[in-house]
């Protein structure tokens, strides 16, 4: 696995196709030997949205740059109420960039 780098911004939050909240994130995504590219990361937003959508399948966030990313809580309970660790799929990048 190579590091690639850290990603943030914001976007709107999804469960089960249906816009939950407006949400921070702060990624950093790795290339897999495969070609593929995985990330892991933190998402922030309003405590009462984050619980409604913790740990259900179908969680994605659409970036304020269009891009799409399939996220797996990583922890079994919050630790945090408006923040929660994910593992990250989807529109990563699969080469170095400058921090966006």
């Amino acid at each position: 696995m190579q590091y690639i780098g850290e990603i943030s911004g914001n976007g709107i939050l999804k469960c089960g196709g249906v816009d939950i909240a407006t949400a921070s994130y702060e990624f950093e995504s790795y290339l897999l030997k495969s070609g593929g590219s995985t990330g892991s990361g933190e998402i922030t937003l309003a405590p009462e949205a984050l619980k409604s959508c913790f740990r259900k399948p179908g969680v994605q966030l659409l970036a304020d740059d269009g891009r799409m990313f399939n996220l797996t809580f990583s922890e079994k309970r919050l630790r945090e109420q408006n923040s929660a660790q994910v593992v990250v799929t989807g529109d990563l990048p699969t080469e170095r960039h400058p921090r966006s």
